[in-house]
């Protein structure tokens, strides 16, 4: 179970939370997934989170989808200082 981030064939992200990542991955290359991957696709899974529960994942794609793109490159990258910078309070790591 977790929150991921997929990069689409155009470049843009797309923010997603499932109880099997790579299963729901699959889905999305095949177009089964959300109508804003089908039109968007191979799409790649960049980023990801674990968690052991479906709803602590929804809630972080939830927060991770307010996020700019900056912020989610530096999420992706690891770069926790460029992280912060992009941060304004209560989004923090």
């Amino acid at each position: 179970m977790g929150a991921y981030i997929l990069k689409c064939s155009d470049n843009s992200f797309y923010v997603g939370s499932s109880k099997d990542i790579f299963k729901r991955v699959e889905e999305h290359n095949t177009g089964m997934g959300a109508n804003y991957t089908r039109k968007r696709r191979p799409v790649q899974l960049i980023y990801y989170e674990e968690y052991s529960r479906i709803d602590d994942a929804y809630y972080r794609e939830l927060a991770i989808k307010k996020y700019s793109r900056a912020k989610k490159e530096a999420l992706i990258k690891g770069d926790k200082m460029e992280f912060k910078k992009l941060s304004r309070g209560k989004d923090r790591i």
